[in-house]
């Protein structure tokens, strides 16, 4: 009798459970449906093409092209070394002898160079060969010859060289306005002198500028190795092609960290166009210190997206100062691009030809002025 109350009293309980456990699907389904977050990723199993990204297994063919073309540079100059001012100390004089005398010594340095054509001209970075006294250019066929500067531009940091050989293996240079972040690129220079040496990379970002390091900047960002002594040495594409002209590098350590700079053959190559038509670099100018906008210049003068730059200064009798532009003006726009920061008039003015006549917009005491001014000759760098 016991037994059957108690398996009377498990059913109940069982029956009951089950009907709670019904009514609470029904009615309350979100206390027993698990809600926990599902993990989601996607994936294509679709056929893939088989032509993206494909490349040459082996870049010895374009090295092949473009080292012939690849010189060292070695320089020397004389420096005269100061001696100690100790030695002006009659006391210590007595123990050192006659040594308040300047001295003369020589100092090297390495670098490279592209040979840019047949006719024997080397281009080259301004600081691999300035002030030097003596430059020999140690060619890819083993000769070492002396090398004169024709012309440099320290603005871009480029130079050009002549070298009195004939049939110079030059290189073919490629449209740069073509290039590509992701693009595969080689290095050929002469690091640390031991020689010419290739590294591979990749274009890492084009356009680069506000660095510090040139008056004018539109660098060719790469992760190929760049160390001292690869300055002034070819940056060439996949088919052997100069890209660049390697310049130089971010480090805290002096060597390559990945980041390093080359100046776009675009660029060098109209820069040593000029400097072999006309001796030098001709550029516009207008004569004008400009500044970024802060926010809080940018809120004093009413300006909410920051567009334009301050006028800081203008030199006397200089284009500007004849066409009335005025220190305090705001410049919003030349020739009718919006300018949003110093380095973009800077150099739209310098590319601009002297004599030529441009328009120039901005904001003077809150009222908008639109001037016609005739672009002069930038002096020349010292």
């Amino acid at each position: 009798m016991k037994i059957r109350k108690l398996l009377l009293f498990v059913l109940q309980a069982a029956a009951v459970g089950v009907l709670a456990a019904v009514l609470l699907l029904i009615f309350l389904p979100d206390y027993i449906i698990d809600k926990r977050p599902v993990v989601e990723f996607l994936q294509d199993d679709s056929d893939r093409p088989t032509n993206i990204g494909t490349g040459p297994v082996s870049y010895a063919e374009a090295v092949r092209r473009a080292s012939p073309a690849v010189v060292n540079i070695y320089t020397s100059k004389q420096v005269v070394t100061n001696p100690s001012p100790l030695l002006d100390n009659p006391t210590i004089r007595r123990f050192f002898g006659d040594q308040n005398r300047s001295r003369e010594r020589t100092q090297t340095s390495l670098g490279s160079g592209v040979i840019m054509n047949s006719q024997g001209y080397v281009l080259t970075n301004y600081h691999v060969i300035e002030n030097a006294d003596e430059i020999e250019v140690f060619l890819a066929d083993g000769n070492t010859v002396s090398a004169n500067v024709l012309g440099a531009d320290p603005e871009t940091d480029l130079a050009v060289l002549t070298i009195g050989v004939e049939n110079l293996p030059g290189i073919v240079i490629s449209d740069t306005t073509k290039l590509e972040v992701g693009d595969v690129v080689l290095a050929i220079g002469n690091p640390f002198g031991f020689g010419q040496t290739v590294t591979q990379g990749i274009i890492s970002a084009t356009g680069r500028d506000r660095l510090g390091i040139n008056t004018f900047e539109n660098f060719i960002q790469t992760d190929a190795a760049i160390n001292p002594g690869n300055s002034g040495g070819a940056l060439i594409n996949a088919y052997g092609e100069l890209v660049g002209i390697n310049t130089a590098i971010f480090s805290k350590s002096g060597g390559s960290q990945g980041i390093g700079f080359a100046i776009p053959i675009g660029l060098a190559s109209d820069v040593m166009s000029q400097i072999i038509e006309h001796g030098r670099v001709i550029r516009g100018w207008l004569g004008l210190e400009l500044q970024n906008l802060s926010p809080q210049l940018a809120e004093s003068f009413g300006l909410i997206d920051r567009t334009g730059v301050l006028v800081a200064g203008v030199v006397r009798q200089s284009p500007a100062y004849k066409f009335g532009i005025r220190p305090g003006d705001i410049i919003l726009s030349f020739n009718d691009k919006a300018i949003r920061d110093a380095k973009t008039i800077q150099n739209e003015i310098a590319s601009s030809k002297p004599s030529s006549e441009v328009t120039i917009s901005g904001l003077r005491r809150g009222k908008i002025f639109e001037v016609q001014a005739k672009i002069g000759q930038r002096p020349i760098y010292r």
